[in-house]
């Protein structure tokens, strides 16, 4: 995106007004430029001709002895001032228009990319290291670039602070990119985005095609953190403390995911069936009666329209490849949690025999790009006063260490990796 022009600083600062949000991204004062270029010349034109045609009025009614005509007056001089030189006015902004639009399509090279996925009424953003959210997170500075898909129906992605909006449609991948400019102040995962006012606790996200009954609630935020932290945001998201509840990080995804726009907690009725007292008991669906545990409940998240309990429609969005084994287990338990057998639910992870899926250590920044300027140290060199013979590859302590991990002793069989943990919930 090119830089903010002279031309364009002073009619951006009239983005200010209230009825737009503060810009907060590279095009968007180039868009507030183009804007209020198009208003201005609108308003200069609206009020010359008024004042124009009121001044002739009164001076048409203030000749003396004046006789009304039948046709007016033809004026060829004055027909070709008022077309040609709104044409250029409309060929100008037409340029311009269409070279912002090229470069707001355009997602520059080395973009930092993000996968969104749109369903009722909710959304998630998939990052290269695996971790999922369902509030946009990223850099300060850096271009960006969104590859959005719908589960269901139409949506759109809108956040007013970039000026950024593009359809998100059923079947094929969209895309937009943008550079934020602002980091986010202050940002609390555990209020609702529905509750705040504008652009609070991170910049607001928007659907902005009617999707459905919840289409009003399908709000997230943006949070642009400053340079060098994302990728530290991205390594401890990508971690489960072990320490943690498993039912609490269920209830969360709950919140978070879009569970809660169609399964109460409470035993009310919704778009879906209560999750209250429902684990552990006997469901009919339209493929017979089932019991509600571990398998079934993994079996409706990843593949809904298998079984769907009677008196209910299938239309819940499948959200295979969207949770982590962990995150499933997370939800089992918090199910059971609100039934009868919430005794059984254990208090931390570790008492229920570790975290699925995650290994000790594990919840790296990877996809993150650790070039320098990325706040990262990746390539720095090491000073010789800090470095230990493994780190100096021509002294011959490195060479033995070499030889003894690359070259294993006659008979011994090599280390493998451990086996995986099993995941099944």
């Amino acid at each position: 995106m090119s830089p903010v022009s002279p031309m364009q600083i002073p009619l951006a600062s009239f983005g200010t007004f209230d009825q737009f949000r503060d810009a907060a991204s590279t095009g968007a004062a180039a868009i507030d430029t183009l804007y209020f270029w198009i208003l201005g010349i609108c308003a200069f034109f609206f009020f010359l001709i008024v004042a124009v045609l009121v001044a002739f009025i009164a001076r048409y009614y203030a000749r003396p002895g004046h006789v009304e005509q039948h046709t007016p007056h033809h004026d060829n001089r004055l027909e070709a001032l008022w077309s040609i030189i709104p044409s250029f006015i409309v060929v100008a902004l037409f340029w311009y228009g269409v070279l912002f639009y090229l470069d707001l399509r355009t997602p520059p090279e080395n973009a930092y990319e993000i996968q969104v996925v749109a369903k009722k009424w909710n959304w998630s953003f998939m990052y290269p290291n695996g971790v999922v959210d369902p509030n946009l997170h990223v850099p300060a500075d850096r271009d960006v670039r969104l590859v959005m898909s719908s589960d269901d129906v139409l949506h759109s992605l809108y956040v007013p602070a970039f000026r950024v909006k593009m359809d998100v449609v059923p079947g094929r991948y969209s895309e937009l990119w943008f550079n934020a400019t602002t980091p986010t102040e202050s940002f609390d995962p555990a209020i609702d985005p529905s509750t705040t006012g504008a652009d609070e606790n991170g910049y607001d996200l928007f659907c902005t095609e009617y999707c459905g009954q919840g289409h009003s609630a399908m709000i997230a935020k943006v949070v642009v953190h400053k340079s060098g932290t994302f990728e530290t945001w991205l390594a401890e998201a990508a971690r489960i403390d072990p320490t943690s509840s498993p039912a609490e990080l269920g209830e969360k995804i709950w919140k978070q995911r879009g569970c809660s726009q169609c399964h109460s907690v409470d035993g009310k009725a919704s778009t879906g069936p209560t999750w209250q007292g429902t684990y552990g008991t006997e469901q009919k669906t339209d493929k017979g009666t089932v019991k509600v545990d571990e398998n079934y409940i993994r079996e409706s998240i990843l593949n809904p329209m298998a079984q769907i309990r009677d008196g209910f429609k299938g239309v819940m969005p499948s959200y295979q490849g969207q949770l982590k084994d962990a995150e499933i287990a997370a939800v089992i338990y918090y199910m059971k949690k609100l039934s009868a057998e919430a005794d059984s639910v254990p208090a931390t992870w570790e008492d229920a025999g570790g975290v699925p899926g995650q290994e000790e250590g594990e919840g790296s920044a990877e996809g993150v790009d650790t070039s320098p300027g990325d706040g990262l140290d990746a390539g720095e060199p090491i000073p010789a006063e800090e470095q230990t013979p493994a780190d100096k590859p021509d002294s011959e302590e490195a060479a033995a260490e070499k030889m003894d991990v690359e070259e294993p002793k006659t008979g011994e069989q090599p280390e493998t990796d451990d086996a995986e943990t099993a995941t099944e919930s």
